[in-house]
């Protein structure tokens, strides 16, 4: 029997596949647990039109993602920060103070989980941290955030 699967299922497909399968593993397992359907003329014609709408979701998301990068590097997110006599910074700024500064500051929300450099900014001066603010269909955009740690008097 043919299915269309409606979720991803290990060792078996990906959401939206149409994929061949015993009859008894459909009619018992995949359909009454709604994880797929019946491979028919409407449900493949709702699947193509699920597609569509999602290409056009993805569409809009790389655009915005791409506004978010040009716009991010523009600006620098500042932070203080005490200074030992031997000009070495007390402690770091991590990835969720910058996501929190940011969107204090320049009203731009983005993920902590999306940092690329995962490490943390730990000495004063300018830090550029890469973010990855879209992966997809359309292609990937990474952003660059500038990070400016200032010593604190």
């Amino acid at each position: 029997m043919k299915v269309i699967l409606l979720e991803d299922i290990k060792k078996l497909g990906k959401k939206g596949e149409t994929i061949s399968v015993s009859d008894g593993y459909a009619a018992n397992y995949l359909i009454p647990r709604k994880l797929a359907v019946r491979s028919t003329e409407g449900n493949q014609a709702e699947l193509a039109k699920a597609n569509a709408k999602e290409e056009e979701r993805q569409k809009v998301l790389y655009e915005e993602a791409k506004k978010v990068a040009a716009r991010l590097e523009s600006i620098n997110v500042e932070f203080k920060a005490k200074v030992g006599s031997d000009g070495r910074m007390f402690g770091t700024v991590s990835p969720k103070q910058i996501e929190e500064e940011m969107f204090k500051q320049w009203g731009i929300s983005i993920d902590k989980r999306k940092f690329i450099d995962k490490y943390p900014a730990n000495a004063i001066g300018y830090t550029r941290l890469k973010i990855e603010l879209y992966k997809g269909s359309q292609g990937e955009v990474d952003g660059i955030v500038n990070v400016h740690i200032s010593e604190e008097k």
